[in-house]
C-alpha cells in the first residue's frame, strides 16, 4: 500500500513538472495533455487518472507557483526594518516575479482567464492576497498605521495591486511598468505610516 502511493505521489509529481514548465513557457492554450504525458514521461491516461481536465492540472500548477512565490516574498520581505517596508518590498518582488518568464505567464496572463476571477481570488487570498490582511493588523499593533478596520483597507490595497498586476500583463513592457507601479505603491503604504 505504501509502495503504491509513493508511485502515485511520484506521478502527480512528473506530472506538475511537466505541466509547470509547458504552461509556463507555452502558456495554457498550446498546452495539451498529450504534450503533458510526453513530457512527464507517462502514458496520457495516467494524466487523465489523476487530473480529469487539463484546467485541473492548471489550477494545480497555479497553487504550487503561488506557494513558490509566497515563500520567495517572505524571504525578502523578513530582511525589511518593518512590517509597512516588508509590505512594500514584497510586493516590489510580486511585481518583478509576475513581470517574466514562467511566473508571470502562469500568474498573470493564464491564470484569471483559464480559472475565472472568482477562483483565482480564491486561491491567491491563500497565498499572496492573503498575508496583506496579516500585515496591516501587525502595522496596527505595532502602531505603524492608525488603528481601522483592517478588512476593507486590506481590501483595497490589494485591489490596487491586483489592478496593477493585470494591468502590467498586458504591457510589453511589463518589467518596466511592474517598477512603476511598485514604487507607486510604497507611496501608498507610506502615506499610511503614522509620522513620530
Amino acid at each position: 500500500m505504501a509502495k503504491q502511493a509513493e508511485r502515485r505521489a511520484a506521478t502527480t509529481e512528473a506530472i506538475l513538472t511537466a505541466a509547470r514548465r509547458l504552461f509556463g513557457t507555452q502558456g495554457f492554450a498550446a498546452t495539451t495533455m498529450d504534450g503533458i504525458a510526453e513530457s512527464a514521461g507517462i502514458a496520457k491516461g495516467a494524466v487523465y487518472h489523476h487530473f480529469k481536465t487539463k484546467e485541473a492540472v492548471f489550477e494545480a500548477v497555479f497553487d504550487q507557483v503561488s506557494r513558490d512565490l509566497v515563500a520567495e516574498i517572505d524571504s525578502t520581505a523578513r530582511a525589511e526594518k518593518d512590517v509597512l517596508a516588508a509590505m512594500v518590498a514584497g510586493t516590489q518582488h510580486y511585481f518583478a516575479a509576475t513581470a517574466k518568464g514562467p511566473t508571470g505567464q502562469i500568474i498573470l496572463r493564464d491564470g484569471p482567464a483559464v480559472l475565472g476571477w472568482e477562483r483565482w481570488r480564491e486561491i491567491d487570498a491563500q497565498h499572496f492576497g492573503g498575508k496583506l490582511p496579516r500585515a496591516i493588523a501587525a502595522a496596527m499593533e505595532a502602531g505603524l498605521i492608525a488603528r481601522q478596520p483592517v478588512e476593507p483597507l486590506a481590501r483595497l490595497l490589494l485591489g490596487a495591486v491586483t489592478e496593477a498586476a493585470v494591468a502590467c500583463a498586458g504591457r510589453a513592457d511589463i518589467a518596466r511598468a511592474g517598477g512603476e507601479y511598485a514604487r507607486a505603491f510604497r507611496s501608498l503604504v507610506e502615506a499610511l505610516r503614522l509620522k513620530p
